[in-house]
């Protein structure tokens, strides 16, 4: 996630970075991906609702209860996560600045932070169902544990043990209506998961230096930009056939998912020939952020009557 900061050049040649209580706090708990996180989460819900039947304002204190614990226990994860990596993001670009690495927020307090965020978190799932919660956890656990703390700075298979808790905001949402999760429910899992592969790789190729820098395995630092390009390719096909999981969302859905399916399998079969690979992977990372947007929203709109 950029940021939350601007900067000017003093008369010195020194670059000064202003800010505020409240960006540090944004950049700790990484709001971009809060926000994009609950996007998925509120999908979840609504289908839930809409397929058992259920009203949408009927249920309101569900839906608060569930956005609000998912967006604190993703907040909190990301704080420890800034916490336990302040070693190495004062040297990536894009997370030097966060107040971790700056020294305008003591990490003892950054991990309180995350602690305190976590526990109301968790206290507000508990007001849905029991599925919610402990998927809840299992995400925490994935982000932090297996992702954070071993498997980001030993393997290359990082990037998919992290899609893993990536992709459980929507099924909290669903579990916190109906906690039998349907096949609905696990394809919305499937393609997120699915999705975060194709999306961080396009990243790390263009971070590449920087997390070559950091001491980061990313697949692209270890086996270079050929095998990431295929990589990639080979998760945006395994996208195409869940579309038609979820027809019961209607064929004008089914038609608009394949036709961004296929867009995507455009852009990563181009990239076989490219002759600006980081170009390439721009367009693949820009894509891939309008496309689950689109796709999401899409599910919401087909299904409001």
């Amino acid at each position: 996630m950029p940021d939350s900061r601007t900067s000017k050049e003093t008369g010195f040649g020194e670059v000064v970075y202003e800010t505020t209580v409240l960006k540090d706090f944004l950049s700790l708990i990484k709001m971009g991906i809060v926000n994009s996180n609950l996007i998925t989460a509120f999908t979840g819900i609504w289908l839930a609702l809409y397929f058992n039947g259920q009203s949408f304002l009927g249920n309101i204190d569900t839906v608060l209860y569930t956005l609000s614990g998912s967006a604190l226990v993703i907040a909190g994860s990301c704080a420890i996560n800034n916490f336990y990596d302040r070693d190495i993001d004062h040297i990536m670009e894009r997370t030097k600045t966060r107040p971790t690495v700056t020294g305008r927020m003591n990490p003892i307090q950054a991990l309180w932070i995350g602690v305190l965020l976590l526990a109301f978190g968790f206290i507000m799932l508990s007001m849905t169902t029991a599925a919610a919660t402990l998927i809840g956890l299992i995400g925490v656990i994935t982000y932090v544990f297996l992702y954070t703390m071993w498997t980001k700075r030993h393997y290359t298979l990082n990037t998919v043990v992290g899609s893993i808790s990536g992709a459980v905001p929507p099924l909290i949402g669903w579990a916190a209506v109906d906690a039998d999760l349907s096949v609905t429910a696990w394809v919305l899992f499937m393609i997120m998961f699915i999705w975060q592969p194709p999306h961080f790789l396009a990243l790390a190729m263009k971070r590449v230096e920087e997390y070559r820098a950091a001491g980061i395995p990313m697949l692209p630092v270890i086996h270079g930009f050929a095998v990431t390009k295929r990589q990639m390719m080979v998760w945006v096909i395994c996208l195409l056939p869940l579309p038609f999981y979820l027809f019961q969302l209607g064929a004008a859905f089914i038609i608009l998912a394949t036709v961004l399916n296929i867009g995507w399998l455009v852009i990563a079969l181009s990239g076989i020939g490219a002759k600006d690979d980081l170009k390439w992977a721009k367009w693949m990372f820009i894509y891939s952020l309008n496309y689950l947007t689109i796709l999401f929203v899409a599910m919401v709109l087909f299904t409001i009557n």
